[in-house]
Parts: structure tokens; sequence; C-alpha cells
């Protein structure tokens, strides 16, 4: 155990600078003795292939693309190696190699052919000149300093045979040869060329593609080495493709198992096949970057971390799917052989299995490059049966992709299946095809290409993986809309920390302009970005803005009290994008597009959340729910609904003129612009039908009996002139307030609902020992009576009109949306 092994890849190797790293690295490594595994410089190996190919097409460009590999690696040689002696020793060694590949190009170019001999020879001289390079590097570097370098030809140590599932190692006679080698020369640093081998005649052959993490693997096993570490271009092992989900991470700790299950669904840090030999001696594996040598990156061992049940999500893209039909497969043994015998001898690579427990159907999934050589031979090897019509068919679907969740924790765990479909359901993505291993480690789901990148970010969303993230545009930036973005500003950091919640505002829309960006908008700079970058107002636009593919969830928040956009909300249910508003339009609508509305909500599988319809911030719908959902029997709803309403008739005295009261009241904010739409209670009307609604009630907007408070003489004037107007009725008002006084009333403008659809909106004249009448400024109540609250009802009260709550309103109703989407409570 006094080995530590380095792996460097070509990405690692790609220029100078890059073997510069790569040796200190390696010289700040305090084990006793250190092994190096080199690949080709990057791109080197896949020219030399591509020198075979212009060789045996005949084409004479091969000789200066060989020159070119030989410019670059004296100008890199130049660069690092200071020793003039050292720097002729290397580039005679690649000279030397180079005539003998020229050689075997021609022997190709002539017989217009090339065999895995010829690939070998020519494809593996990239990982001796690197791994020469570097090891006369360290040594001018570390020489003197105690810690000399020496490569080694890993051709003269490897015995390799071919087999059926890849190179089969001899580890005795391997073995053998590293000791001798060892035991000649005990350098304390050995750099070694990865990917080549010798077989039992002592042919070179390859490792295959990724063979030097291979060659790594085989190394650390044979030196029973403390630790092997494979350095990269990326941090570590992430949690998903970093390209389609932008908040995947670096899993810290990881299981063999996981990193093989991973490996195989795409993870490109690592090959499967590196796992085996360090697997077999329970040497740990580090994955790190070479360009941040100080992050810790990823740790493969045996164990891994249990704590986290899922390690990562992962993808195989390019795929196609095929299914076996027939009422004549049900009880027949040896069907699923055939089948996939058939497709072995073709060498066809199957990704997925599946199979109905009836067996009427088989469902695999292979590389869309060899589909066509599959339904070939499926339907060859049951050409009798579908003869017969004991197999009915053979379907094909192509452009699919195989998203795989992978997890040692996940074993044993109930509802993990579960939960994993279920964030795909709610993020409108259709699973094809499922599939789960015994061990329980890894749970496979066939999704369409096009919902590929959604559906990988809703599952990295919902496992917690990265935040929950809520993709939203705001309509409607007046006084409510201005501080809900606001507030969503000022706590948006704290529900990233301690929620796991990303909250996106990604669109921003007033009555004529919007403002799109493709991340997030700077919610302390909006008004100026609206203003100053905005463009002309394009729902079309707005709506494909908002519910992009890379994002798993999309929410439109409704701001404004536009009938226009509310009639726009079955356009956003069919794009998947739910809704949060405080726009009673849509709840208030005739019955007809109610229902309609409602009935589209669920068969697209959105939210529409409305808390703010009727008490801004107060919970007075969710309270109405909760009782019917818990069995009791609603008898009536009855209240101050209008915080506007109410500070009026609290503001109103024998002193004040109404007229006056409503002015201040206007001035200080209180009121709509046009104070009629207050006074008309028609806002209290809509609220009274949409409690109606939550009851069952088949109500419309007419049945509900509304005491208007405007005069309707003065419904055409102009706002200041209705204000003016308005005086000529203060008599009225006053004579209301006498009688009401000398009855020792107060006069309240109250709603009232009951379980049989009687609802009514007027003012009334109420004891001053009335719940309603003790009411200050602008609060509501709301009195439900009900089987359990009958002789005492339950009471919500506060401020029920304002910005503030009603921003806070909405805002609550969106991290309610974010908790049925799978955020943390």
């Amino acid at each position: 155990m006094n080995w530590t092994v380095h792996k460097f890849g070509g990405s690692s190797l790609a220029d100078a600078q890059g073997f510069e790293r790569a040796a200190r690295i390696v010289l700040a490594d305090d084990a006793p003795r250190v092994a190096v595994v080199v690949s080709a410089m990057q791109g080197v190996t896949n020219s030399l292939f591509a020198l075979i190919q212009r060789a045996v097409s005949g084409d004479d460009g091969w000789q200066a693309d060989l020159q070119s590999l030989r410019d670059a690696y004296e100008a890199t040689a130049a660069e690092l190696i200071a020793d003039a002696a050292s720097r002729a020793e290397l580039l005679a060694a690649q000279e030397s190699e180079c005539r003998d590949v020229a050689d075997i190009l021609h022997s190709a170019a002539l017989i217009q052919s090339s065999g895995p001999r010829v690939e070998a020879l020519v494809s593996g001289c990239g990982e001796l000149w690197s791994a020469r390079l570097l090891a006369a590097f360290i040594d001018e570097r570390g020489g003197g300093a105690g810690r000399p370098a020496r490569w080694l030809d890993a051709r003269e140590v490897l015995r390799v045979e071919p087999g059926e599932l890849g190179v089969v190692v001899d580890w005795d006679a391997s073995g053998r040869r590293l000791k001798r080698l060892l035991k000649e020369d005990p350098a304390p640093v050995r750099v070694v060329t990865g990917y080549i081998a010798r077989d039992g005649r002592g042919l070179q052959m390859t490792l295959g593609r990724n063979g030097s993490d291979f060659s790594a693997s085989i190394f650390s096993a044979l030196l029973n080495a403390r630790s092997l570490t494979i350095w990269t271009d990326v941090e570590g092992v992430m949690s998903a493709d970093p390209a389609r989900v932008p908040e995947a991470h670096v899993i810290r700790e990881l299981s063999y198992n996981e990193a093989m299950e991973l490996a195989y669904f795409g993870a490109r840090v690592i090959h499967p096949q590196t796992m085996g030999p360090v697997v077999s001696k329970s040497i740990p594996v580090w994955i790190r970057s070479s360009f941040k040598p100080d992050l810790t990156g990823s740790l493969i061992s045996a164990c891994g971390d249990p704590a986290e049940p899922v390690k990562g999500i992962t993808m195989i893209e390019n795929a196609s799917m095929l299914s076996l039909e027939g009422a004549g497969m049900i009880g027949v043994p040896g069907t699923a052989d055939r089948l996939f015998s058939a497709l072995s001898r073709a060498r066809v690579s199957v990704l997925l299995i599946t199979q109905a427990s009836s067996e009427h159907s088989i469902t695999f999934a292979v590389p869309e490059a060899h589909v066509e050589r599959a339904e070939q031979v499926a339907r060859s090897a049951f050409a009798q049966e579908m003869g017969l019509g004991q197999v009915s068919k053979v379907t094909r679907r192509d452009g699919v992709n195989v998203l795989a969740l992978v997890g040692d924790g996940m074993v044993g765990i109930p509802g993990v299946a579960g939960r994993f479909f279920g964030v795909l359901g709610r993020a409108g993505v259709n699973v094809i095809a499922i599939a789960q291993g015994s061990s329980e480690r890894n749970i496979s789901a066939v999704v369409s290409g096009a919902s590929a990148t959604r559906a990988l970010r809703a599952a990295h969303s919902g496992f917690y993986l990265s935040q929950t993230t809520l993709s939203l545009g705001v309509i409607g930036v007046g006084n409510v809309g201005a501080e809900l973005l606001g507030q969503i500003a000022q706590a948006g950091g704290r529900l990233r920390e301690q929620f796991n919640l990303d909250l996106r505002v990604r669109a921003i829309a007033n009555s004529s302009r919007m403002f799109l960006d493709a991340r997030s908008v700077d919610l302390s700079r909006w008004r100026e970005l609206l203003a100053s970058e905005g463009e002309a107002l394009d729902l079309e636009r707005f709506i494909a803005h908002v519910n992009p593919d890379h994002l798993p969830h999309a929410a439109i928040l409704d701001c404004t009290a536009s009938q226009e956009i509310s009639g726009r909300y079955g356009d956003f249910f069919a794009a998947g994008i739910h809704v949060v508003t405080p726009n009673k339009r849509a709840q208030s609508a005739p019955r007809e597009s109610y229902e309609r509305l409602h009935r589209l909500r669920r068969e697209h599988g959105v939210h529409l959340l409305y808390e703010t319809n009727v008490g801004a911030g107060l919970p007075v719908i969710e309270t109405l729910r909760d009782l019917i959902a818990t069995g009791d029997q609603v008898l009536s709803v009855e209240g101050i609904f209008s915080g506007t309403l109410a500070y009026l008739f609290n503001a109103l005295d024998a002193r004040a003129g109404f007229s006056r009261v409503v002015r201040d009241a206007r001035d200080a904010g209180y009121t709509e612009p046009d104070p009629r739409e207050d006074l008309s209670g028609m806002d209290v009307a809509r609220k009274l039908l949409i409690l109606a609604r939550e009851l069952g009630l088949e109500m419309e907007l007419e049945d509900v009996e509304v005491e208007s408070l405007a005069p309707e003489e003065l419904d055409d004037a102009a706002v200041d002139e209705f204000l003016e107007g308005l005086g000529r009725y203060d008599g009225e008002m006053r004579e209301r307030l006498r009688k009401a006084e000398e009855q020792g009333c107060v006069l309240r403008y109250v709603g009232r609902l009951n379980s049989e659809g009687r609802a009514s909106v007027r003012l009334e004249a109420l004891p001053t020992d009335h719940l309603f009448a003790r009411l200050h400024l602008t609060s509501n109540m709301f009195l439900y009576r009900t089987a359990r609250y009958s002789d005492n009802p339950l009471v919500v009260q506060g401020p029920g009109a304002g910005p503030a709550v009603t921003a806070a309103g909405v805002f609550a109703d969106v991290l309610r949306l974010a908790r049925m989407l799978g955020a943390p409570r």
C-alpha cells in the first residue's frame, strides 16, 4: 500500500500548461511511490485514427497530418523540456515511431484495408509520446529533490486477451512482469502509458476507447495502491448533466455500484469497465479536476454515503424502443431467450428491457444506430409466429431517451418510484416505459427526446438535488404586483438557502410592455429594465418564455383585474402553466365559463390558486375548504368582505359627508382609482359567488342581491364628476346614519350567504355590540356558521385590503404551489 496512482486524461494534457499542472499535482503527492497513468494528448488519438481512414481511402493527405502531429509534439517539448539532450532523446523516439506509423499506413493504403492490429499499432502511439514527455518533465522538476521519474511502457507489463465482454487481464503474468520491472528500477515516480497492452503472443492490443482509465484501474490493483485519482476537466461526478441541469452539483461520495450505474447511463466521467479491478481490491477512486486541484472532487468507495438515497439522475440519449406483442406469447417459455439471443448474435446492444406480467408483450430499448438491425432481427426470429398470428406485431418508436434514477439508498425505501413518476407527471412528462432492477439501485423511465430536458430537470429538482425551480411570469405591476416583486426579492435568498426553493421571475409585463430575461430578472432594477429594455407585450411570446423546456415548472402570477388576461387562463393551462392570482374575474365568470376553465385545468394537470380573491392575505377560502374536507356542514358565511367599505363606514360620522369620506379614502389609496368599483358592491358580490361555488352551489353573479352605494344617475360620469355629484346624495346617507345611531347601531356593508344559495350584499344597521361593529379601519371579518360551529361561529379577521397584505397572500399561494410541486415545507 505504498503506492498512489494518478491518471491524467487527454483533456488534462491538452497543452504544455496541462503537463505543468499534472507535474505539480504529482510532485505534491507525499506517498512513498507514485504511479501516473496517462492518455494521449487531447485530440491525438482521434487524429491517429483519422490517419488510418485517410490512408485506406487513398488520400495521401495523411502524410501532412502526420507531420502536423510531429510539429505539435516538438513545440510542446520545446516549451517544457529545458535540457537539450533530454529533448533530443524525446524527439528521436517519436520520430522513430512516426516512421513506423508511416510504413504501416503505406501498407494499409496499398491494400486499401486496415484491421485491429493496424489500429492498435497506430492509435497507441499517443500514449507513448505523452508518457515520455511527462516523465521527462517531472524528472527535470523533481529529480534534484529526490523525486526522479521514469516512464514505463505498459506493453512490457500488461498481458490481456480479447473476451466476450471486453479484454480479459492475465493477472498473474502481468503481476510478475511489473514486479520485475520495478525491482530493476525503483524510481519513486513511474509514468505509465495507458490504453495499450500486449496479448499472450506479444502482439500489441488496446483496451478500447476510454482504455486509459481501465489501465489506471489495472495498475492500481497490481500495485495494491492506497488510492486512484482520475484527473479530468470536470470537478467530479455530477448529479446530472450540467448542460441540461444548470443546478447539477458534484456528488461528494458514492459507492462503486452507484458509479457503475451512473457511468452506464451516460455519466461521462468514468467508464463502467474501469471499476472492476479497483472494486476487487476495495481501492478508493477520486474524480477531480486538474484545473481546480484545490477542490475535493468525488470519492468512489465500497460504501459511499448512505445518507443520500438518490445520488444522481442521468440519461442515455438517442435511443429507440421496440415492442414485440402477441397473445401467442402468453405462457410460452423461452420467448425472451429467443429474442435476446438473436439480438446478441447480431451484436445489438440492449439498453433496457421491460415485460408485462401478462407476458403479452416484451419491450426493449436499443441505441438508435442499432434499431434497423434490431427490428429486422426481431421480425426474422418470430417470422413463423407472425405468419400464424401468434405474434401480432413488432412496433418501433424512435427519438426516445432512457432516464435513470440511481442511488444505493433507494433500496428498501418505499415511495421512491412513486415520487419519481409523480414529479415527472407534474412536469407534464409522459412516461413511455419503466424498468427497475431487483437491486432497487436503479429506476429507469423511457421518455420522448422532446421532453428529455424537462424530465431530467424535474426529476433532479424533485429529489432535492437542486432547487425546486419555478419559472415565474408576473402580469400587472401596479400596487399589488410591484409589492409582490419586492417581497420575492427580499425572501428569495432565504428560500434558496433554507428550503432549496428557487423562484425565478423570468418575465414581467404591464398592460402594454414586457421584459423577458433568459435566467432571472434583476428585481432590484425591474422598473428600469421594463421601461428601457422592455418590448411591446406579446402574450404568446410571454407564455413560451415563462415555460421553457429546461425548467420543470412554470407559473403566471396575474396581478391585474383584467378580463382579457383571465380570459387567457385556458391557454396558460394548455401550455402546462400554473396560475396564481388575486384577479376575481375567472372565479366569478358565468358558470359555463367557470366550469370549462376548471375542466381544462384538470385535463392539463395544473393548479389555479386564488386565495386572495376573497380576503387578500386572510385564509378565507382555505378555511372553508378545510371545513368541507373534514366533513363539517357549512350553514352560512357572512362578513365584512370589503376593506375599502369597512374603512368608509368606520370613518363616517354625522359631521363628515359621505362624499367627503369617499374622496379622502380615494386620496389615501384605500379605494380603486374609480371608487364606483367599490361602491357598486359588485366586488363583494363576486367574493360571495366565489365562496358559493366553493360550497358547490350552482350560482351566477345575478343570483346575488346587491345594494349599490353608487347612484345610478352617476354611472356614466367621469371620476371627478362622480365625486362632485356624489355630494348631492350626502343627505340620504346622513339620514340612514342618524336612524342607526338612534337605535344604538352602526352602519356596516355586509355580505351574507347560506347553504341554500341565498346571497345578499347590502348596507345594514348593526348593534354596537355586534362583532362587525367593532372592526377598525380596513379590517375584514368572516363568520362561518357550521354544524360544529353553530352557537359560537368560527371567525377569520384581519386586514382585507392594501397592496402589502394582498401581495403577501399571492406570495403565500406561490409557496403553496411550490409545496404541491415537491418543495420541502
